[in-house]
């Protein structure tokens, strides 16, 4: 049985970095793409307006979620890698972290924001968080 790298996805520019450095560390093994839907995020949707009811914004953030999962599935297929999605509700570190270990995974390959200064301190940073506490080893990329 192959290796099982996680994917965590929150945007496509972030998408396709991470899916390119996974395609050239774990060709050919099974990448499980995890979009988590931050609740805390709810104040601004994703084009920047304020939505006008909560199931408003969670369904712009599926749909957000399913075109991200939808074009790197296209390059998967096109490389020949076998991809599964997960989406989940929560907190970004949180989930991913819960997601190495509900789905068997191997490797986690993700993207930072690069965040410094008062924005790091005040946001935090989901892929250190990942790192410190992940049970598998996890690569980073900007």
């Amino acid at each position: 049985m192959g290796k099982r790298v996680l994917l965590p996805v929150d945007g496509e520019e972030h998408a396709q970095r991470a899916y390119e450095l996974a395609r050239e560390l774990f060709f050919g093994e099974t990448y499980v793409l995890v979009h988590v839907i931050n609740p805390a995020d709810a104040s601004v949707s994703i084009d920047g307006t304020m939505p006008s009811f909560p199931e408003e914004w969670y369904e712009q953030q599926k749909s957000h979620a399913e075109r991200t999962f939808e074009e790197i599935e296209a390059r998967a297929a096109d490389d020949g890698i076998e991809t599964e999605r997960v989406v989940e509700l929560g907190k970004p570190a949180r989930k991913i972290l819960e997601t190495v270990e509900n789905e068997g995974i191997d490797h986690v390959v993700m993207t930072t924001h690069g965040r410094q200064g008062v924005s790091r301190i005040l946001l935090g940073s989901t892929a250190e968080s990942v790192v410190r506490c992940s049970s598998v080893p996890v690569t980073i990329t900007r």
